[in-house]
């Protein structure tokens, strides 16, 4: 099974910034808002378009969606193109889909906090569920995520949760707390490595503490911010892209890590992964619809081409994260060790990263002030 290294969530904080100060300006809450504040007018489409006469372009992740997909939707859906942009991260994205004017992107790979933000500022158009009859495949959890319930502007690709990836012949005790890895043992000394990205470097501190990962509180911040620096001389490097590398190489004994790339398949059966006890998250990656798109059927019949059980297993089969969708998870084969079989009821035990609006900040200044030197 291939792995594709691709830097799906790394920070820019300027632009982070920004963007939570654009959403705050559109009318974006805090983490007590509820999705789709303000939320776009579903358009009048054409159930029977001539997609013939629709052209697409897309956003997405390097490697997220197979090499062929353009050829493959001009063949089936008889749309005249099909062009991909790629971004590194959501912030870039967002930077591309917020600028002032048609950005000229019809459907964009964003993550579920991020597609909040979108619908939040009117720049989604809402999902028909008319134009998408694959949605049937998704399994009914996946209509039920905190930051869009029932799917109304945004439909999940992938999926998956955040814990510690370890070697299990080098741990002297099996990891079950996020304290493992934030207050290490004398044998884990300058051998474990933590995530940068804003959100996920919080992450197991606010669950050390109890605290929810959508908090937006200045004195949970700080305290996760004081057990985070505690943290810091005793950890081998932050990494974000390589940390499966340094366990495989007994560079390191433990990881925080997306479940999706920990290593867990490698020939030596010798990774092991866990969720602590103080729980996790559950992210979600997803596609949207842009407001501006002159394409929209094209675009609906686009998403519905993906959850096709055929197309969308792809997603499972080469970069080693589970998709929400029923059909297509049954026709992948689950090697030993993966982490694919996951069931959808224990990911939704992880709590949902949701957009924090302009508190977003606070997390980047955060992740600033603890890497730095």
């Amino acid at each position: 099974m291939s792995r594709t290294r691709f830097t799906r969530r790394l920070p820019v904080a300027v632009t982070a910034a920004g963007l939570a100060l654009a959403v705050a300006a559109c009318g974006g809450e805090s983490s007590t808002s509820s999705a789709g504040a303000n939320p776009a007018a579903a358009d009048e489409l054409k159930p029977n378009a001539d997609l013939s006469k629709q052209t697409l372009q897309v956003t997405v992740w390097d490697g997220y969606i197979p090499k062929e997909l353009p050829q493959m939707v001009k063949e089936k859906l008889k749309v005249q193109d099909l062009k991909i942009a790629l971004h590194e991260t959501n912030e870039i994205a967002m930077t591309k889909l917020t600028a002032p004017g048609d950005s000229g992107i019809d459907v964009a790979f964003v993550s579920g906090q991020y597609a909040q933000a979108l619908n939040e500022m009117g720049l989604l158009e809402p999902i028909h569920p008319e134009l998408i009859p694959n949605l049937a495949n998704l399994y009914p959890e996946a209509t039920q995520l905190s930051y869009d319930k029932g799917n109304k502007y945004s439909v999940p690709y992938t999926w998956g949760t955040t814990g510690i990836c370890y070697r299990t012949d080098l741990v002297k005790a099996k990891p079950t707390s996020w304290n493992d890895i934030l207050k290490p043992a004398p044998w884990a000394e300058k051998k474990v490595t933590m995530m940068t990205t804003e959100r996920w470097l919080a992450l197991p501190a606010l669950k050390a503490l109890g605290y929810s990962v959508n908090t937006d509180k200045d004195d949970e911040i700080a305290k996760a911010k004081d057990l985070l620096m505690a943290q810091k001389p005793h950890l081998l490097t932050y990494d974000d892209t390589t940390f499966g590398d340094k366990l495989v190489a007994g560079e390191s004994v433990m990881a925080e890590a997306w479940d999706g790339w920990c290593p867990t398949t490698d020939p030596k059966g010798n990774i092991g992964f866990v969720v602590p006890k103080e729980g996790s998250d559950l992210w979600v990656d997803t596609m949207v619809i842009m407001k501006s798109s002159k394409n929209k059927e094209a675009a609906h019949a686009l998403i519905n081409y993906i959850l096709d059980p055929e197309v969308h297993s792809w997603a499972a089969a080469n970069i080693n994260y589970k998709v929400p969708n029923k059909a297509a998870m049954e026709r992948v084969k689950i090697p030993k060790g993966s982490l694919l079989g996951v069931k959808p009821a224990d990911l939704l035990d992880g709590e949902a990263i949701i957009d924090l609006g302009q508190a977003s900040t606070k997390f980047s200044r955060l992740s600033e002030e603890v890497t730095a030197g």
